[in-house]
């Protein structure tokens, strides 16, 4: 694929990214796009790899190698290397809905999957499949297409983020009549609420569920099911329901002082930072701020990396990540790690770039463990008392952190947010269906199949699997949408 010679011919080259010390002043797009030659030769990087492994979803020791979706990559790259996009947009919406989506916050297992990347950088397939769809919607080829005819059956869909807009997008081609359930005030999930906009603007989103209405779907917002629509009018008024609503329970950390003032979840802090942005540009002071203050971040995934970004444009007073792991190795270990496992590496995102162009320096204290938080008279938090960990195994294999002595830190803080992941769906709506749920609170309906124990109602996405990636959102999305076309119809023609 590509050119014969290409991945020796030309470096990688990922989207440009703005001066930190520049875009931490606004809240634009952090990046800024190539020009057409520039991702044409990024295109021309892929190989003619007899085995192409990028397009190949799976999970290798729990974690996710290649594309769920199945993205027709190695296509699309030879097409936008021949100078073909329309083309290249139609092999990119093949498999996946939202090319949008994936292009910008997806973690990219396709690229540590890549062939070329056993020996060299990886082609940059985000960065060629981003432009792709925004060269589709800069020409007008990505317009609405509404189904011929209907079938008169209605779903449900519960939940706007990418699982439940995938499946309301399949379902919809199908011919049914879908209502999108969603209960904040604008469609997108955590797509909207959850991505700071720097990194997903929501103009972006906001654009995709635009089309989708043009295409036949109804989408009412500010509604929560269970709670402002009875679910026993959802049975009466429904042929079928698709539960969406993703793995909201942020986990806590129990320590001790968890309680006091100025200790937050991190997507209480970024949501409410989206909210009151997009309503006001943070002018009606309805968000978490963090300016002038001393930010302590647990957490060092990317969610942490978010309230990082946030943070620096509040114009914190200091910032500091705490990660409990050690620091990776900037290459991954062939022996631990091998190809095409994703690599497990030291990776210096956005979010640390930016609060190393305000601070001076990487933000993350690597190996802590915090211990607890102590807050002054008012309840206040003022410190974190931390303590360094090293990873130890007992004689039955099982991991455990060993607290290193002498490497206690107090550490001052005026607001801490937590971001330690997600430990599933909240659980009023399940318990009003009377849903079964497997051992780890997720709804219990097998993959590839999305049935739960109630007749006629499905489940997907992160309610169903736990927290996890927005391509798999969208790849169980559409399947869910099959069984659902096939549970209505009989039979399914969908994917």
């Amino acid at each position: 694929m590509g050119k014969q010679t290409g991945f020796m011919e030309y470096k990688r080259q990922a989207r440009k990214e703005r001066e930190p010390s520049v875009r931490i002043k606004d809240w634009k797009d952090y990046t800024a796009p190539m020009t057409e030659t520039e991702i044409q030769i990024q295109g021309a990087r892929c190989m003619s790899c007899g085995v192409p492994t990028c397009h190949s979803g799976m999970e290798i020791n729990g974690v996710t190698t290649g594309c769920p979706v199945y993205h027709l990559i190695p296509e699309w790259n030879q097409l936008v290397y021949e100078g073909k996009w329309k083309e290249a947009l139609e092999r990119a919406q093949e498999k996946n809905n939202f090319p949008e989506f994936t292009g910008i916050a997806c973690p990219a297992p396709c690229e540590g999957a890549c062939v070329l990347g056993i020996n060299e950088p990886p082609v940059a397939i985000r960065t060629i499949e981003r432009s792709i769809i925004e060269k589709g919607f800069e020409e007008g080829w990505v317009v609405p297409k509404p189904p011929k005819k209907r079938t008169g059956k209605r779903i449900a869909v519960v939940g706007s983020g990418p699982a439940g807009l995938a499946a309301a997008a399949q379902l919809n081609q199908a011919g049914h009549l879908v209502t999108v359930f969603e209960r904040n005030d604008r469609a997108g999930g955590l797509l909207t609420y959850g991505i700071p906009e720097m990194k997903l603007p929501y103009d972006i989103v906001k654009r995709r569920v635009e089309l989708l209405e043009k295409e036949g779907i109804t989408f009412v917002t500010n509604t929560e099911i269970g709670k402002d629509y009875p679910v026993s009018k959802l049975e009466k008024e429904f042929d079928a329901t698709i539960l969406c609503g993703g793995a909201t329970v942020h986990r806590d950390i129990q320590v001790e002082g968890s309680h006091l003032k100025g200790v937050h979840s991190a997507m209480d802090f970024l949501q409410a930072n989206t909210k009151s942005l997009l309503d006001s540009e943070l002018k009606d002071g309805n968000y978490i701020s963090a300016t002038d203050k001393n930010v302590i971040v647990i957490g060092g995934g990317d969610t942490g990396t978010d309230c990082l970004a946030t943070a620096v444009r509040h114009n914190c007073k200091s910032l500091t990540q705490f990660d409990i792991y050690d620091k990776k190795g900037s290459v991954r270990d062939r022996e631990t790690n091998p190809w095409p496992q994703y690599p497990i590496i030291h990776r210096v995102e956005y979010g640390h770039k930016e609060a190393a162009s305000k601070k001076g320096d990487d933000p993350r204290a690597y190996a802590v463990m915090t211990k607890k938080f102590v807050g002054d008279e008012n309840g206040q938090i003022k410190e974190v008392h931390t303590v360094n960990v090293r990873l130890r195994f007992d004689e039955n294999g099982n991991r455990y952190r060993e607290e290193i002595p002498g490497t206690e830190k107090i550490w001052p803080a005026d607001l801490v947010l937590i971001a330690i992941g997600f430990s599933g769906p909240e659980q009023g709506l399940l318990d009003q269906l009377k849903i079964e749920r497997d051992a780890n609170s997720t709804v219990k309906a097998e993959y590839g199949n999305y049935h739960t124990n109630v007749d006629g109602v499905f489940a997907a996405g992160d309610m169903r699997r736990g927290q996890s990636l927005i391509v798999w959102a969208i790849n169980e999305g559409r399947e869910v949408a099959r069984e659902c076309d096939r549970y209505l119809m009989g039979a399914t023609d969908l994917p």
